[in-house]
């Protein structure tokens, strides 16, 4: 199995070091031939709309979509906005699941925080057969403010609002679960990608 991870800008190195971690073979995509071999694309965490400009400049808009209807792609916090329909703003969107986001959801930086999820589906890769809460990290995040009826919904707040979500192979997080030592979400992905 071999993993690309979109390599424009934004927290790319950290997924890659938790993939190595696994003995996942990982290779860093930037143009559209490095999508060849790939079972499944993870984009990153940064700035969706340097990201979105930066994908049309390396001619990765249409390439990334045709991947994304075949196989797994994985958005985390910036990849989740480019893989909505809807980002309530003008810029280059994926459009391969059907989630409407909110960009900065919970405010500036300095309003960043942590939160405990109970995310049912990383049940699997706890090797204890547990499941405890999975702490996440949320940095200028945007939220999933809604999700079409072939979205399942795999994790909210406490207050319900909704910060991951599944359609077939294609996984958002509103949060960084590459700043994390906890693996289960990237796991998770390995297991959608097969």
């Amino acid at each position: 199995m071999k993993i690309g991870i979109l390599a424009l800008q934004g927290a790319f190195i950290e997924h890659q070091a938790i993939l190595d971690r696994l003995g996942v073979d990982t290779s860093q995509v930037r143009l559209p031939q490095h999508l060849a071999g790939l079972d499944g694309l993870i984009i990153p965490g940064g700035e969706s709309t340097t990201i979105g400009k930066l994908m049309v400049a390396f001619r990765l808009l249409e390439p990334l979509r045709e991947f994304g209807r075949e196989k797994a792609i994985w958005g985390t916090c910036a990849g989740a906005i480019l893989l909505s329909k809807d980002a309530g703003r003008d810029q280059p969107l994926l459009g391969l699941m059907d989630i409407t986001i909110q960009r900065n959801a919970f405010g500036r930086q300095v309003e960043s925080f942590e939160a405990a999820l109970d995310v049912p589906a990383l049940k699997p890769f706890n090797s204890n057969g547990s499941n405890p809460p999975y702490q996440a990290v949320f940095i200028r995040a945007p939220l999933i403010a809604a999700a079409g009826p072939g979205v399942e919904v795999c994790a909210s707040l406490p207050d319900s609002r909704i910060v991951a979500a599944r359609q077939g192979k294609l996984l958002a997080t509103s949060f960084h679960p590459e700043l994390t030592e906890d693996d289960r979400f990237h796991r998770w992905f390995l297991e959608l990608a097969k």
